[in-house]
């Protein structure tokens, strides 16, 4: 996700310009510690008081550069327009935050209010159009066949993901979205999807804590040409979404 999110960032910005960026639920901060190193200056939103301690401890931990580049606030991700003016950012990150959001047609106008005009928005969301894959191909037929009949705003969802890049326990009712009211809902909202891609296509199914593999820049390879190749990026666990503000 990060790579794509390099491509599109690479491919709408000159090169060397810092962007403002707002991470919406940055979790621990890996994205955002991320961006910050490559010279960007970050907003981290997050709302968890865990999280924004782990954030701040990571941050502690970077050179004065970086520290200076990156701020960290306590906030909810419908509270954009309280906290930032219109057009004040470059890029805004929405990642894995969507899916704990009951309504997310509020979050997502406030997301595109704050973006300058051409700024990038970046989502990342659970896909409503392959609950089945998982429990499918982990031989789980009763599982399986309900995820089909799954609305989309109750996913029942108990297993270990990641969220900022460590690993934490969700709830058991999370949402999932599909792409085809993802892309209405962006162009209703002056940020229409210009590109997606799909997330852990082939390693969903890999056991909480597995271990790294040692193969692992061959399968991160697999991994990045299926989530922008048709028909494998459909049944991805995630959809990475980028829309770009008019």
């Amino acid at each position: 996700m990060a790579r794509q999110l390099d491509e599109q960032i690479a491919g709408r910005f000159p090169v060397g310009q810092r962007l403002r960026v707002l991470d919406v639920g940055m979790g621990r901060g890996a994205q955002a510690l991320r961006l910050a190193r490559l010279g960007h200056q970050v907003t981290g939103l997050e709302q968890d008081a865990t999280m924004i301690a782990a954030a701040r401890e990571a941050l502690s931990r970077e050179p004065e550069g970086i520290r200076e580049r990156m701020r960290i606030m306590e906030g909810d991700g419908r509270d954009t327009g309280v906290h930032f003016p219109p057009g004040s950012f470059d890029v805004v990150l929405c990642h894995r935050v969507l899916m704990h959001v009951q309504e997310p047609d509020p979050v997502l106008a406030g997301l595109a209010r704050v973006l300058a005009p051409g700024g990038l928005l970046s989502l990342l969301v659970r896909n409503a159009d392959a609950l089945a894959m998982r429990p499918g191909l982990a031989g789980d037929w009763a599982g399986a066949l309900s995820a089909f009949d799954t609305p989309a705003h109750h996913l029942p969802h108990a297993r270990t993901d990641s969220h900022g890049g460590t690993p934490v326990r969700l709830g058991l009712d999370v949402r999932a979205d599909r792409r085809e009211t993802l892309t209405a809902t962006l162009a209703g909202i002056g940020a229409p999807l210009q590109a997606w891609y799909g997330v852990r296509v082939f390693t969903d199914t890999a056991e909480d804590g597995a271990a790294v593999p040692e193969d692992l820049e061959p399968l991160l390879a697999a991994e990045e040409r299926a989530g922008r190749t048709d028909p494998y990026r459909s049944v991805a666990a995630l959809l990475h979404l980028c829309g770009v503000r008019g």
